[in-house]
């Protein structure tokens, strides 16, 4: 019975500091934009060059009123998602390959290292004459950003995985597609999920980068347009828009870590 009261009590004071970990967020995150606001007001700071929380709320009704907020919401969404999806895929099925075949693994290995040092902002030139300027240049500069990644990452994974174990099921006579698909790749799981993580911001790195070259919609676009007629209020609006988009995904990839590790 005291075991069981011990243990209510602890999982009762989990619950407690969960709440008040988000009560505390929150209450900073008001305080800040509070702080924001009225050192604008105030003149403390020049709201020119820093804009204000109202200023931006106002950047923000205006696009929402004219309808054209959505679209370049949805358009860099699309984007990202696109482009997240392409490099995690192709990433893990990549690495697969390389697990599979050691010869293969080792003769691209100084390749995989150069394409991962390798600026790939760089490339963005080459991409657009070959691809177009337009939303498919802006989903392979992001493909090409996060796949060399999610190889490099899942593949080391993929090694880490305790050689015994693999030993154990060759034994038993398992096959090397038995031993990736029930040893390797559920043991690789948390690899994965890092990778996840990881690629969601190279994602729209790699979306607003390709939007700042060549996009005539989204909110890359929105951002270089309201530096180049100095709107910084529509400047840090996008920003925030970006930052809040960003945390829900990085959110739904959290729900799946929970629900898979």
């Amino acid at each position: 019975m005291n075991k069981e009261l011990e243990h209510k009590k602890y999982l009762n004071k989990l619950s407690r500091d969960k709440w008040i970990v988000t009560i505390t967020r929150i209450l900073l995150l008001v305080f800040l934009i509070a702080l924001w606001e009225i050192a604008a007001q105030e003149k403390w700071i020049d709201p020119f060059l820093t804009s204000s929380p109202s200023r931006m709320w106002k950047s923000f009704m205006e696009f929402y009123t004219e309808g054209t907020l959505l679209k370049h919401t949805g358009i860099t969404v699309y984007e990202t998602i696109v482009g997240f999806t392409l490099g995690t895929v192709l990433g893990t099925l990549i690495a697969m390959l390389l697990w599979w075949s050691t010869f293969v693994s080792k003769v691209l290995e100084p390749y995989l290292i150069v394409l991962n040092a390798l600026p790939k902002i760089a490339l963005a030139p080459i991409i657009i004459f070959w691809v177009g300027n337009g939303i498919t240049a802006i989903i392979v500069i992001t493909l090409l950003i996060s796949i060399v990644t999610t190889i490099i990452s899942v593949l080391s994974g993929f090694n880490e995985v305790d050689e015994d174990k693999i030993k154990l099921l060759k034994t038993f006579g398992a096959s090397k597609l038995q031993i990736l698909t029930h040893l390797i790749m559920p043991a690789s799981i948390p690899t994965f999920i890092s990778a996840l993580k990881i690629n969601v911001g190279l994602s729209w790195v790699g979306v607003i980068m390709g939007e700042f070259l060549v996009a005539k919609d989204g909110l890359g676009f929105i951002i270089v347009y309201g530096g180049q007629i100095s709107q910084l209020d529509m400047v840090m609006m996008s920003i925030v828009v970006l930052s809040i988009i960003a945390f829900v995904m990085y959110k739904f990839v959290a729900i799946f870590e929970k629900k898979y590790s």
